[in-house]
């Protein structure tokens, strides 16, 4: 499974419309682009851990999209509703770190450490 994380944090003086019109975007990508096997999009918890403090940058947001392999991160980045999504989200985001991984589950992902 190919995971392509995106961490981001909105401009503070983005327009409710902005924000919706970002939300729209996404939902549309969503929707059309089949490669797209499971999205989850959320926002940050803090709880009172010493390592929230840690970080240099609070990345409010966060997305997960997941794909069966690289040939399908390609064809969801090569999709003309991929380039609305980018275009709406690079012209509304302060910060974002933007990592494909590949994840597997439990023992299996821990072999991907050896």
């Amino acid at each position: 499974m190919l995971t392509h994380l995106l961490l981001f944090r909105p401009r503070a003086d983005l327009a409710a419309q902005d924000r919706a019109d970002l939300v729209s975007v996404l939902r549309q990508a969503l929707g059309s682009i089949p490669s797209i096997q499971r999205a989850r999009v959320g926002r940050r918890v803090m709880h009172g851990r010493p390592y929230e403090q840690a970080m240099r940058v609070h990345y409010e947001f966060a997305a997960l999209l997941e794909f069966d392999d690289v040939a399908g991160l390609k064809a969801y980045l090569e999709h003309p509703a991929h380039d609305a999504l980018a275009t709406r989200f690079f012209s509304v985001v302060d910060e974002a770190l933007i990592y494909d991984f590949e994840l597997a589950e439990g023992e299996d992902g821990l072999a991907n450490l050896a």
